[in-house]
């Protein structure tokens, strides 16, 4: 029989929340390997993916995005540009109710001034500097990768 004569057996809506987050594209020039960026390992899979997090209230995307890098990687930076925004659904869970989250993600382009890679927050799995061409291949997520393949180019028009 279907859900349809059966109304009360169909699955409950779940609600849906806006999310934002805002990370970044942490670079620095290497003699020995051109440019690197900053990646985190994070999770049980150690999923590879940019540093990224919740923009606090009263806070901009940009300055969660300096925060976020620096509490991730323990890098210090600047913030040179607005990279791109990315969007996508998940469910987790708001409090003690199940949710469909509708995330939003702001990325900048960030030049590293100082900092040690090893100095990142507990949530952290492992920081590491590694080449574009590297994390072009270790980034879990394509909307990340599709984010730094749109920072190379903007490296390369600043002649970075």
């Amino acid at each position: 029989m279907t859900g349809d004569l059966f109304p009360d057996a169909r699955k409950p809506k779940l609600a849906t929340v806006d999310q934002v987050s805002s990370g970044g594209i942490a670079f620095r020039a290497s003699d020995d390997a051109g440019v690197e960026v900053a990646l985190i390992s994070v999770g049980k899979e150690n999923r590879w993916q940019l540093p990224k997090g919740i923009v606090d209230k009263g806070e901009t995307p940009e300055v969660t995005a300096v925060r976020e890098v620096q509490e991730e990687t323990g890098i210090d930076t600047e913030l040179l540009q607005k990279i791109d925004t990315i969007e996508y659904w998940y469910v987790g869970n708001k409090g003690k109710e199940r949710v469909r989250f509708h995330k939003f993600v702001h990325f900048f382009l960030l030049r590293y001034t100082s900092g040690h890679i090893n100095k990142h927050d507990w949530e952290v799995n492992e920081a590491r500097w590694v080449t574009l061409a590297q994390a072009k291949q270790m980034l879990t997520f394509k909307s990340e990768k599709q984010a730094l393949e749109k920072a190379e180019k903007l490296l390369d028009l600043l002649h970075l």
